[in-house]
């Protein structure tokens, strides 16, 4: 008897990341266009948005899986917030290196810029058209620097929204990545 897959529920731009996942490649003209990069941390803050909705789903997965008598033994709740946490996990992993290599891209591109200013000095006409990129570039770096704190507030805010449901969770000790981001998020730090 072949095994059915459960049906899928709702949107699938919600439910799942992709079922074309498609590696997006991370560039210094991405980090440049302000754009670009803020859509990008839009998808990739998707499941965050939808937290509550994918707990919610997830726990009617595992049950259906337990009620079919495919799902490992323990508690269906525990094995749904696992699940729910590890994506939390691998997801505030991806956004936060794209954010910090940004940081870093933008923070060369002024200090190469800065360089070059100092190094034209005598012509006036040179010397403003140069400012006036400056102030642009800060106003640019000054925007990828906020979204450091701003992806604090959305972790802290999907671990709330986590922790509502899933009150006794807590990543195995054996999961090293889990436990760091744990700790990172109940410490308002970054790991």
């Amino acid at each position: 008897m072949p095994s059915k897959q459960p049906p899928t529920l709702g949107s699938l731009a919600v439910q799942a990341p992709s079922l074309t996942p498609h590696l997006v490649h991370v560039s210094p003209s991405t980090c440049h266009n302000l754009s670009m990069f803020k859509d990008l941390l839009k998808e990739y803050r998707r499941l965050d948005d939808t937290i509550t909705m994918r707990l919610n789903r997830t726990n009617a997965q595992f049950r259906d899986r337990d009620r079919a008598g495919t799902s490992s033994k323990g508690n269906i709740q525990d094995q749904a917030c696992a699940y729910v946490w590890k994506e939390l996990v691998e997801n505030w992993k991806r956004r936060t290196e794209m954010i910090n290599y940004c940081v870093d891209i933008v923070d060369q591109s002024m200090d190469g810029k800065r360089k070059s200013l100092t190094s034209e000095e005598g012509d006036a006409r040179a010397e403003r058209k140069a400012q006036a990129v400056m102030f642009a570039d800060e106003v640019k770096r000054n925007q990828v620097h906020n979204e450091l704190a701003v992806e604090k507030i959305v972790r802290q805010r999907s671990l709330d929204a986590f922790q509502s449901r899933c009150q006794y969770f807590s990543p195995p000790l054996t999961d090293v990545e889990a436990r760091k981001w744990w700790e990172a998020v109940h410490t308002q730090e970054s790991p």
